[in-house]
This record gives structure tokens, C-alpha cells and sequence, in this order.
């Protein structure tokens, strides 16, 4: 139905943050369904089918990398969002390979929050130009489905995963800085500390290149960004 309210379902037993995020999110025109355990998230995630949700890492019956885990089982595609009072970086990356396509540090800027989410939508309509099925040296991405495909064996990408791909696929063998990167799927403007671009390359090259460490197409271009290299340079 067009024009219908777009579902957050928020995951959180801090009622502040719940009623802080309700609101906001209510105001900019969004549904908003919370729970406050990880199983009754879990349970609404079911019913409510939501377009996108915000997952607290730190919950009284269930940390949020199992609730993480167990949503992945069932929903690929969905975007989730992790809230995490902890600054390591090795706590953030934890969070990316359980399944979660972003992250956001307590305390966080609501409205950076909601910029997150209006990226999220943003590029799930933005088209692109690029073939639905895309080859990249010996994998297939396959954009609607959200799975790449290397030799034979296929693995689920996450929102994120196939928009980074995507954008990079527009512009194939041209450098893409990681401001616009940054600006243009997660809705963010650049900062010096902030890792999110460069540990989702990371994730990918693990998945498409049989070298990560010494990648083909996936190519960092120095003090800039990356580019794509849909058939691999000599």
C-alpha cells in the first residue's frame, strides 16, 4: 500500500531511550513497536515483520548478539541496527559478523540515528543502473535475492553489504571516497574515527576475494577510498 508507515521495532529495557526513540521516530513518520527482552523482541520481530530494526547489545535475559543471530536465521534482508555502550572495536565487529548492518555508540544522537534509518530506505529505492545479477572476477551478486555466489557456493550479504557493493558497482573502476560512501548508504558525514566503511570492506573481501589480503577487485585507493575492479587487474 503506498504511503503506508514503515515499521521500526525497537529492542531496549532502557525505558528512557524506548520513549526517547518512539517519539522521535513517530514524529518523522515511522510505526514504532519496542520490546524490552531480547525473546519478546524476537517474538515481535514475527508478528510486526519489521522494515528495519534497533537492537540493544545489552539485555536482561539475552545479549544482543544472540538476538542478532537468531532474527539472521529467519530474516536475511531486514536491517538491523545495534546500540552498544561499548566503544572497542572488536565489540563492533563482533556485532557485523553475527549479522548487524550497523552500529551506533551509546550515548547516540537521535538524529543521527534517524539518518541512519532514512539511508537505509534511501538506498533500498535507489536503482542504481546496475544489472540485477552482477559479476565480479568468478562471483555473482545477486542484488534482490542479497547473495553472492563464489564457486559454486552461495552466502547471504546483508542490506549494507550489497548497497556498498552496488555503489561501487555504479562507478566500476572509478575510486569512490569514503566520505561518499558514508554520506550515501549510511547517511553519515565523515569523521576521523569512524571505521564503519572500511570494516565492511573488510567483511567483503573475506567473502569475494580468494585473497583478502591481497585483493582483486575489492581495491583501496590510498588517503581516498576504494574502487571496483570487475575483472581482476594485471
Amino acid at each position: 500500500m503506498a504511503g503506508a508507515k514503515k515499521t521500526i521495532l525497537v529492542v531496549d529495557d532502557e525505558p528512557q531511550i524506548v520513549m526517547g526513540l518512539r517519539d522521535a521516530l513517530d514524529f518523522e513518520g515511522f510505526k514504532v513497536v519496542s520490546a524490552g527482552r531480547g525473546r519478546d523482541g524476537l517474538a515481535l520481530a514475527r508478528t510486526e515483520n519489521p522494515d528495519a530494526v534497533i537492537l540493544d547489545l545489552m539485555l536482561p535475559d539475552m545479549n544482543g548478539y544472540a538476538v542478532c543471530q537468531e532474527l539472521r536465521r529467519w530474516n536475511a534482508f531486514v536491517p538491523i541496527i545495534m546500540l552498544t555502550a561499548r566503544s572497542l572495536e572488536t565489540d563492533k565487529i563482533r556485532g557485523l559478523d553475527v549479522g548487524a548492518d550497523d552500529y551506533v555508540t551509546k550515548p547516540f544522537s537521535v538524529n543521527e540515528l534517524i539518518a541512519r534509518i532514512r539511508a537505509i530506505f534511501r538506498r533500498a529505492a535507489r536503482g542504481g543502473g546496475v544489472p540485477e545479477v552482477l559479476v565480479i572476477g568468478t562471483a555473482q551478486v545477486q542484488f534482490a535475492a542479497q547473495t553472492l555466489t563464489v564457486d559454486g557456493e552461495k552466502q547471504q550479504l546483508s542490506f549494507y553489504e550489497v548497497e556498498l557493493i552496488r555503489l561501487l558497482a555504479e562507478r566500476a573502476g572509478q575510486p569512490v571516497s569514503r566520505e561518499e560512501i558514508l554520506s550515501k548508504i549510511w547517511g553519515l558525514d565523515a569523521a576521523p574515527n569512524n571505521r564503519t566503511v572500511d570494516n565492511f570492506i573488510v567483511k567483503l573481501r573475506k567473502k569475494l576475494e580468494k585473497h583478502p589480503d591481497k585483493p582483486d577487485h575489492i581495491l583501496t585507493v590510498y588517503g581516498y577510498g576504494y574502487k571496483l575492479a570487475l575483472t581482476a587487474e594485471s
